[in-house]
C-alpha cells in the first residue's frame, strides 16, 4: 500500500500543478478534440476574448475563429496530427465585441488522448507596437527624402529669387518686364515658404532654443488667434498655475500653436470652441514603450482641443504625413501638422493626437522642461512615495477593450476589486444589481447614446452616493463629446501613469460626501 501511495502521489501533485497553471495562465489554453470541439478552455478567455470559458466549452472552435484564418488553422491541425510534433502558427479568434484578436499558437497532437493541446499568446499590443514603430520609421524615411529635396530646391529658388530681384532693381528694364518679374518673384517666395515648411517636417530648420514661460507665450498669442479664427470660434484657456518653464524655440512654438488653432477652426466650419490647456507632464517608460520615438522624462504640455468633426482612424493614421489633407483642393497645403510634428521632434519633444469621429480632436504638444527646474526635486521626492492602494470595488466603463484590459490590470495590481462594462447601459445594469460597487471609473465618449456625463446623472439617480471618476483622451477643459464634465466630478486625462490613477482614485474615494 505504501508503494501504491508513493507511486500515485507525484501524479496527484503534478495534476494539481497543471490545474493551477491552467487556471492562472495569462495565455489562452485550449484542449480540442479531433473534430475541432473545445474540450477545455482556460479562464483567460475572459480577458483575451471577452468570453467566459464556460461559454466556449463544448462548442466547436469554428464558432470563434476569424473566418479568413479557418483554412490555415485546419491545415496546421492536419500537419500536427500527421507529424505528431509541436506546431507554431498564427491565427485570429473573434472577440465578443467583434474585433479579431491576433494570437500566436503553440500546438501539439496527442495520439493517446486523441486531443490537441494549444497555447495561444495575445499579440494585440505587440502588433500595435510594431505598427507604431513602422509608422515612425515611415515618417522618418519621408522626412529624410523630403529634407534632401527641400534643401536642393532651396538652392534653385535662391538662384531664381536672386535673378528676379536684380531684374526688378535694374533701371534699364521696362515696366512690363518688371511686372512679369514681380509676379514670378511672388511665386518663388511662396515656393521658398513651402520648402521652409518641408524642412520643418524633416527637422532641419534652424532653431533657437531658450527658456521661456509657456503660459505667457500662449496668452500673448490669444488676440492674434481671435482675429485669425473669427467670431464663430470661442477661445478658452486653462493654464496650469504651477507650470514649469520650457526649453524650445519661442517663435516656432507660436507658429505651431497657430497651425494647430487653424486646423481646429477648419474642423469647425459652423463654429465651436477652441480650448488651449497647459500642464506639467511626466512621460514614463510605459508610455514610451507604446510611443517608440519618445524619451522618458519631464515635459511641458500644451493641449489644443476643438469641438469639430473629429478624425476617422484612417485620417488619424496619416495626419502627420506631408501634403496629406482632407481639405478641398486649394484650401491647404497639408503641411500644417507636419510642421508641428517636425518642430516637436527636433525640439526633443513629442506630439500626440486623440480624436473621435464626430466628437472633436485634442492635439497634445510636449516640449522638454527647462533644466534646473525649481520644483523638480519636490516632484522627484513625491514620485518616489508608494502608490496609494485600496480594496474597494471599481466599475470600469470603457468601450475600447484594450484600454479596459490595461485599466483593470492596473486596478487589480493596486488591490481593488473590479467589474467591467463596455458601455453606459451595461454599467447601469451592473449598478442596479451589484451593491458592492464603490466607484465608477468611466470614459467620456462611448457608443450607445450614454456618454460619461450622462452616465453620471443616471448613476446618481440609481445610487445617490456613488463615487464617480471620469477620464478621456480629450483635454479636461474641452467639450467631451456633446456634453461638459458635470460640476464637482473629478477628471483624469489620458494617458495617465498608474501612480496618477492610484492617487486620483484615493482622492475621490476618501473625499467627504
Amino acid at each position: 500500500m505504501d508503494t501504491d501511495q508513493a507511486s500515485t502521489r507525484p501524479q496527484t501533485v503534478d495534476g494539481a500543478i497543471n490545474q493551477r497553471l491552467f487556471e492562472t495562465s495569462l495565455d489562452l489554453i485550449l484542449v480540442v478534440d479531433r473534430q475541432g470541439n473545445l474540450v477545455r478552455v482556460s479562464p483567460s478567455s475572459q480577458a483575451i476574448l471577452g468570453r467566459p470559458h464556460s461559454a466556449m466549452n463544448g462548442r466547436n472552435a469554428v464558432d470563434f475563429l476569424f473566418a479568413d484564418d479557418l483554412e490555415n488553422t485546419r491545415n496546421e491541425m492536419r500537419l500536427a496530427r500527421r507529424g505528431n510534433q509541436m506546431r507554431n502558427f498564427q491565427c485570429r479568434y473573434v472577440h465578443k465585441d467583434g474585433h479579431p484578436v491576433p494570437l500566436v499558437w503553440t500546438g501539439v497532437w496527442s495520439e493517446s488522448e486523441g486531443q490537441y493541446f494549444f497555447i495561444g499568446r495575445d499579440m494585440t499590443e505587440h502588433s500595435a507596437q510594431e505598427e507604431r514603430l513602422r509608422r515612425a520609421q515611415r515618417l522618418d524615411a519621408v522626412g529624410q527624402l523630403t529634407g534632401g529635396i527641400a534643401h536642393d530646391f532651396n538652392n534653385l529658388l535662391a538662384v531664381m529669387i536672386g535673378n528676379l530681384d536684380m531684374i526688378m532693381a535694374d533701371t534699364l528694364v521696362d515696366k512690363r518686364t518688371k511686372d512679369y518679374a514681380e509676379s514670378a518673384l511672388h511665386a518663388a517666395l511662396r515656393g521658398a515658404e513651402l520648402t521652409r515648411q518641408l524642412l520643418a517636417f524633416a527637422r532641419r530648420q534652424s532653431l533657437k532654443a531658450e527658456r521661456f514661460d509657456l503660459n505667457s507665450r500662449v496668452a500673448g498669442t490669444i488676440d492674434l488667434l481671435r482675429r485669425t479664427l473669427g467670431e464663430t470660434i470661442e477661445i478658452k484657456t486653462v493654464f496650469a498655475a504651477d507650470l514649469e518653464d520650457t526649453f524650445a524655440d519661442q517663435s516656432q512654438f507660436d507658429a505651431a500653436l497657430i497651425n494647430l488653432a487653424i486646423n481646429a477652426r477648419d474642423a469647425m466650419p459652423a463654429g465651436g470652441r477652441l480650448t488651449i490647456e497647459t500642464e506639467n507632464v511626466m512621460l514614463d517608460e510605459y508610455y514610451c514603450r507604446a510611443n517608440a520615438e519618445v524619451v522618458p522624462g519631464n515635459y511641458v504640455m500644451t493641449a489644443v482641443s476643438d469641438t469639430g468633426m473629429g478624425m476617422t482612424p484612417e485620417t488619424l493614421s496619416r495626419a502627420f504625413e506631408p501634403f496629406f489633407t482632407t481639405k478641398p483642393v486649394g484650401a491647404g497645403t497639408g503641411l500644417g501638422l507636419s510642421m508641428v510634428y517636425g518642430f516637436a521632434r527636433q525640439s526633443r519633444g513629442h506630439i500626440k493626437i486623440y480624436s473621435e469621429h464626430g466628437h472633436g480632436t485634442t492635439v497634445r504638444l510636449y516640449l522638454p522642461r527647462a533644466p534646473d527646474s525649481a520644483a523638480e526635486a519636490d516632484r522627484i521626492t513625491a514620485a518616489a512615495q508608494p502608490e496609494p492602494r485600496g480594496g474597494e470595488c471599481v466599475l470600469v466603463v470603457e468601450d475600447n477593450p484594450d484600454v479596459r484590459k490595461v485599466v483593470v490590470t492596473q486596478l487589480k495590481q493596486l488591490g481593488y476589486q473590479t467589474l467591467e462594462a463596455d458601455n453606459g447601459q451595461v454599467a447601469l445594469n451592473i449598478l442596479k444589481h451589484e451593491a458592492t460597487v464603490d466607484l465608477v471609473f468611466s470614459d467620456m465618449v462611448m457608443p450607445g447614446g450614454i456618454s460619461g456625463a450622462k452616465l453620471v446623472m443616471l448613476a446618481r439617480g440609481q445610487r445617490p452616493g456613488i463615487r464617480i471618476l471620469l477620464t478621456s483622451g480629450f483635454a479636461k477643459g474641452s467639450v467631451q463629446g456633446s456634453e461638459e464634465i458635470p460640476p464637482g466630478v473629478e477628471f483624469l486625462s489620458k494617458p495617465y501613469r498608474r501612480a496618477e490613477l492610484a492617487e486620483k482614485l484615493r482622492s475621490v474615494l476618501d473625499a467627504k460626501s
